[in-house]
């Protein structure tokens, strides 16, 4: 069997599952899958040994293009739609709990903690408005949650991140919030703008190679997360905004759309913005095969 021919090298890679080593029945479901899904693709195109080098030159320039502000293989996975795929894997909606989506190569951990309606806003630009943000996390039931933690990031009115800017203050446009006692959180910041994931390096290749853009729409990051609750991560999107619906890393949901309106002369800011949010009940634990 160890003789190999283009009949049947994938059933002879697959047979050596586990044969110089233990494995999990989980490693080899996943090796297995793999190795027929890849060996099916080089098939299924004529995959010429030329190309294959180029492939792997390609994936050792993603790998030196990764550094702590810059996940690019996260980058990949987002305009490919692995990430938003792999979410709706891990996270399938079953009732009444908010959509979850991607994560996105630009978070950082330990956002500065910030009292109840603080602002994350650490530079102005002239162009941009303010917002206010506000909301209610809740229960399956309706039930407000107290003490509910939330990361909340964004992009600057200039389009970018502040770790991919080194004209921002550190941690301008992050925060970490706790709902109060009926599950409220509010926080100020500025009504983020549509801007190009970054599209040079092996992202930018990727996109020319697949004739798609860049663009992103207007939106808010956010983590939510409190013992006993599954973790939501999300995004919550201006309806108003540029490629909302041809989004470059396919990640926008009818449910996370939300609608920017005049504030109210006491938030004193530009602009008001609704949303509530639901999480799960977290099930209990089932250790991993």
């Amino acid at each position: 069997m160890g003789i190999v021919n283009l009949e049947n090298i994938t059933d002879v890679v697959i047979a050596s599952l586990g044969k110089s080593g233990d494995i999990t029945d989980r490693q080899r479901e996943i090796m297995a899958s793999l190795i027929t899904h890849l060996h099916g693709f080089c098939k299924d195109v004529n995959l010429q040994h030329g190309e294959f080098f180029e492939g792997c030159e390609y994936l050792k320039r993603a790998g030196q293009t990764c550094d702590e502000n810059r996940q690019e293989f996260i980058l990949l996975g987002d305009i490919l739609g692995v990430e938003v795929l792999v979410d709706m894997l891990s996270n399938p909606v079953t009732g009444t709990e908010s959509e979850s989506t991607v994560l996105g190569p630009f978070y950082r951990e330990n956002p500065p903690v910030l009292p109840k309606a603080a602002s994350i806003i650490l530079k102005h630009y002239d162009n941009e408005e303010t917002a206010y943000f506000e909301g209610y996390i809740r229960d399956e039931d309706g039930k407000g949650v107290a003490g509910v933690t939330m990361d909340v990031w964004e992009d600057a009115p200039n389009g970018i991140y502040e770790n991919l800017d080194p004209d921002q203050p550190d941690y301008n446009l992050r925060g970490r919030f706790e709902t109060d006692e009926n599950g409220h959180y509010a926080f100020v910041a500025v009504r983020p703008v549509p801007y190009p994931i970054p599209d040079n390096e092996t992202a930018g290749e990727l996109l020319r190679f697949m004739g798609h853009h860049p663009n992103r729409p207007g939106h808010m990051h956010f983590i939510i997360s409190k013992d006993g609750y599954r973790p939501l991560i999300s995004q919550i999107y201006d309806q108003d905004s540029a490629w909302l619906d041809n989004d470059s890393v396919f990640a926008v949901k009818d449910s996370l759309i939300g609608t920017f309106r005049p504030a109210a002369p006491e938030l004193k800011t530009d602009l008001h913005f609704e949303f509530d949010f639901t999480l799960k009940t977290e099930a209990a634990s089932i250790a991993a095969e």
